[in-house]
């Protein structure tokens, strides 16, 4: 797989590698409650799935850049409570509305059921925050439809055209130009996604640990008249130092903004620092788990991204003093260096390293002070600093 830059960037590809140690947590679930894991060489370790830590990454990066996107299948009552709270409609013609607004786009929509108390769409919409505003527009414009119109009912038809509903449907912003939507269902509404994130895992062996705990009644502790706990259950966690990996295709992101380099950058680096800094939050309330990277890898590509997963197939163990983050950090550069004198330099425009390590990691490339410093001279390398692509 060989790919070439975009006409105008220097770069293709910019490969995120984060090493990051994370306490006693349950950053992830399955539907078993218990913590995610993968057997990857002869141990298992610890995952959290891309899907879960791309969402965090996904609201990090939406509070950056100032736009939101909503990804629902509950359109219908969004625009129903924008239309009753926001432009005071009554209750009964905004319920109206929105069943009108579900049913009538492309996507065609499911009457209420014991799961889904209100209509909702076949499929999942990924739509600006604006995109609400919009469609209760065009609930205004055919009011006099809407008043004389039915309640929606199963197989019925919409009085909204579904021709502007499937058009603000397509709508995008930033978020969606980088994320990526598949939605099917809608001609030209489907984008393909320029970033790739894969599953984190533990960089050596991990064991899930049982924590039993006891919720104490505090009238029974007060008055002491009786024994026993108001509640008793149990949770799993685990702890670790976890391999982070994503990469941007900036083809594919110039493509979706119409070749903005301006927007580019604002929205590359923006996503960079949410990789970064982002965490899942599940049981955050019981661990607070905030830690932030021990080691952040940048490098710029120009024909293909590498992932150094492979660096940690072999699991690491712990040093002397007990650790692994500081062993995990040497087999990264380890496996760097390797993998370069093997690609013979192929493809590589720009490596940088930040962390708290103290030694040199020359496998790593140049060293930064800060993942800032580090993320700017990343971009600038990929995208370089003209105005056109």
């Amino acid at each position: 797989m060989t790919q070439q830059p975009a006409a105008g960037i220097p770069g293709r590809f910019i490969c995120i590698h984060v090493l990051q140690s994370v306490p006693y947590s349950n950053l992830n679930r399955d539907d078993t409650n218990s913590v995610k894991t993968v057997q990857y060489g002869d141990r298992e370790r610890t995952r959290v799935s891309s899907q879960c830590w791309k969402r965090a990454v996904r609201r990090y990066f939406q509070n950056t850049i100032g736009q939101q996107a909503l990804r629902t299948r509950r359109i219908g009552e969004a625009v129903e409570k924008t239309l009753r709270e926001q432009r005071e409609w009554p209750a009964d013609l905004a319920r109206r509305a929105g069943q009108h607004i579900a049913a009538g786009s492309s996507i065609k929509a499911d009457p209420p059921s014991n799961d889904d108390p209100a209509w909702s769409t076949n499929a999942m919409v990924y739509v600006p925050a604006t995109a609400v505003g919009e469609l209760a527009d065009i609930a205004a414009a055919h009011r006099e439809q809407l008043e004389a119109a039915k309640d929606m009912k199963k197989g019925g038809k919409s009085v909204l055209p579904t021709d502007d509903i499937d058009q603000i449907l397509r709508s995008r912003n930033g978020v969606i130009n980088l994320f990526g939507r598949m939605l099917a269902e809608i001609d030209d509404a489907s984008v393909d996604g320029a970033v790739q994130v894969a599953h984190a895992l533990t960089t050596h062996g991990t064991d899930v640990e049982i924590d039993y705990f006891a919720a104490v009644d505090d009238i029974t502790d007060t008055w002491s008249d009786t024994t026993g706990s108001a509640h008793m259950g149990s949770t799993e966690y685990s702890a670790g130092v976890f391999y982070r990996y994503a990469t941007i295709d900036l083809n594919d992101l110039l493509r979706n903004i119409g070749g903005d380099l301006a927007a580019a950058r604002e929205l590359a680096a923006a996503f960079i620092e949410a990789f970064v800094l982002s965490l899942p939050e599940a049981k955050k309330t019981a661990t607070a788990p905030h830690t932030i990277p021990d080691l952040v890898h940048l490098t710029v590509r120009s024909d293909r991204p590498v992932s150094y997963a492979a660096a940690f197939e072999q699991p690491v163990t712990a040093d002397r003093t007990g650790g692994f983050a500081a062993p995990s950090r040497v087999a990264l550069d380890t496996y760097a260096t390797a993998a370069g004198r093997l690609l013979g330099g192929r493809g590589l425009l720009n490596a940088g390293w930040a962390s708290l390590e103290t030694k040199d990691l020359g496998g790593l490339g140049n060293r930064a002070d800060s993942y800032p410093d580090l993320i700017d001279t990343a971009v600038t390398a990929a995208l370089g600093e003209g105005d056109q692509a």
